[in-house]
């Protein structure tokens, strides 16, 4: 399974961007697909998750910014960023988790400290500047 992460930048406050995560290397119809982001000097938090039902968790400081829209024909999911702040400055990383378990892996991508996913991208870098 690969991940592969694309789309970060630069961009100032209250600009947009969208990230992509392009996946190949599973045919799973039961998935749970999500982003986490890491800024320097701080632990990895999950930011959004969206499972094969179409279920979407989006953890409390971007909650309204951000959104998880899917093409599952091109089988790639984006990171729409709106509003943008400095503190959403970070490498932002797509994962994956396949198969069983995977709702409740996507019910817990905003719990701190949660990182038990199955596969990860290697990450886009998003600066936002004030």
């Amino acid at each position: 399974v690969q991940l592969v992460e694309s789309g970060g930048g630069s961009v100032q406050a209250g600009g947009s961007l969208r990230l992509s995560c392009a996946a190949s290397g599973y045919t799973y119809t039961s998935y749970c697909l999500a982003w986490f982001r890491q800024a320097p000097g701080k632990e990895r938090e999950g930011v959004a998750s969206i499972d094969s039902n179409g279920s979407t968790l989006y953890a409390e400081p971007v909650k309204g910014r951000f959104s998880v829209p899917e093409d599952n024909d091109k089988n790639t999911l984006y990171l729409q960023m709106n509003s943008l702040k400095p503190e959403d400055t970070a490498n932002y990383y797509c994962a994956a988790a396949l198969g069983f378990g995977y709702v409740e892996q996507c019910r817990l991508v905003t719990a701190e400290n949660y990182d038990d996913m199955d596969y990860w991208g290697k990450g886009t870098p998003v600066t936002v500047s004030s």
